[in-house]
């Protein structure tokens, strides 16, 4: 089964550290996130990844073109017979990686219309290249899989992320919250989808989250999956520092594999 993975956003708000390379490039604990993202869906057995590419997605190919040299130790034959042999194994041995160019103004529905032809079977996955999650992705599959609809998202429980404070008329402060979590879900993307939603999909501006989610949901074909667990979507300096210290405390609750 294919993990589509949205790569091509220009991360404006993370701008200290995309002026000069993709968001999903960003690292955290010295892995890019996109790497991290893979590892999740890897260790519960999905490894065929299609990449869809924008924003200094040149920048993208080169990490999996030089994956093999930059994450193994190997020896390098010089002259005629230039070769190359690579000594040791990384854990990523059998990740299939496409890497498709869906250009640099396209929307992200847009994006998932233009892969079509590298995604095979009934059912696919589809998520955003900057947001780390606890999730069960097996628990996740077999949930869209039991209700039998088109489409399945993740919601989580939002954050605030500001203090709320309970206050009388006259401005008496009765109580003090500091970034509650707030009533409601909200999307954390980790979709599924019925290989149908390519028809829901319409051209270059078509954006995801608008008509094609809200279509589906006005047909009653989307369900949401509730994801108690940690959620943290990498949007600004803060939140990487936040998610690189989590890395470095030894508790990161998105790493599942060993």
């Amino acid at each position: 089964m294919k993990v589509v993975i949205l790569c091509g956003g220009q991360g404006t708000r993370l701008r200290e550290e995309t002026e000069y390379r993709p968001k999903p490039l960003v690292e955290v604990g010295g892995k890019p996130i996109l790497w991290h993202i893979m590892k999740t869906y890897a260790h519960y057995g999905f490894r065929e990844f299609v990449l869809c590419l924008g924003y200094r997605g040149n920048m993208i190919k080169d990490y999996f073109l030089n994956y093999e040299a930059m994450n193994n130790d190997f020896t390098i034959s010089l002259g005629k017979e230039s070769r190359i042999s690579f000594n040791g194994l990384h854990q990523e041995q059998d990740f299939q990686v496409t890497l498709a160019d869906t250009g640099q103004e396209t929307m992200t529905g847009g994006r998932i219309g233009r892969i079509e032809q590298y995604v095979d079977g009934d059912t696919f996955m589809v998520t955003y290249g900057d947001g780390l999650a606890d999730i069960n992705v097996a628990d996740l599959l077999a949930f869209h899989k039991n209700h039998g609809k088109l489409a399945t998202v993740t919601t989580v429980r939002p954050i605030s992320r500001f203090g709320i404070l309970d206050t009388t008329d006259n401005g008496k402060v009765l109580a003090f919250n500091e970034k509650p979590q707030l009533d409601g879900w909200a999307s954390a993307g980790y979709l599924v989808f019925d290989h149908k939603l390519f028809s829901y999909l319409d051209g270059d501006d078509c954006i995801l989250e608008r008509a094609p989610l809200e279509r589906l949901a006005a047909e009653g074909q989307l369900m949401a999956y509730r994801h108690e667990g940690f959620f943290f979507a990498m949007d600004t300096y803060r939140e990487y520092v936040f998610l690189n210290e989590l890395w470095q405390s030894g508790n990161a609750p998105w790493k599942a594999w060993a």
